[in-house]
């Protein structure tokens, strides 16, 4: 394992009535070299253009494969993810987005927390996801 993981979980055992897979921990423990990626959104990174608008599950494909893009643009992939934040604009959404957002991060159990907000810089965006990772040394 890259990094230590502080009590892993999965959130079946968690939440079991919101059909959710995700491999997630109460802390982590790294050391190495940061990487912080701004709040990531279901934007196409050369062009700006928003995609998928009011599809909460696509809006996650789209905005993990952009975290996965530039994880490895700094060198690493998804298994140094130590942190990630959730930022939905309605709760409804939160089942669409965790089960697309598991997928994506299967067996690497980062600490996340998930906030409902009134908005996002667009009003098209409906789910907003924040990383950071550890590059070990």
């Amino acid at each position: 394992m890259m990094h230590k993981r502080i009590r892993p979980f999965n959130t079946k055992e968690t939440y079991p009535e919101q059909k959710l897979d995700n491999d997630l921990s109460q802390g982590v423990v790294a050391r190495g070299t940061m990487v912080f990626l701004r709040g990531q959104v279901a934007q196409d990174l050369d062009t700006r253009e928003s995609l998928h608008t009011g599809d909460a599950a696509k809006q996650t494909a789209k905005t993990m494969e952009n975290i996965q893009m530039l994880l490895e643009e700094a060198g690493t992939t998804m298994e140094a993810v130590c942190r990630i934040v959730v930022y939905l604009t309605d709760i409804r959404y939160r089942e669409a987005v965790y089960q697309e957002m598991g997928k994506w991060l299967k067996g690497v159990h980062p600490c996340s927390t998930g906030l409902v907000v009134p908005a996002l810089a667009r009003p098209e965006w409906v789910v907003e996801i924040e990383v950071t990772a550890v590059i070990p040394d």
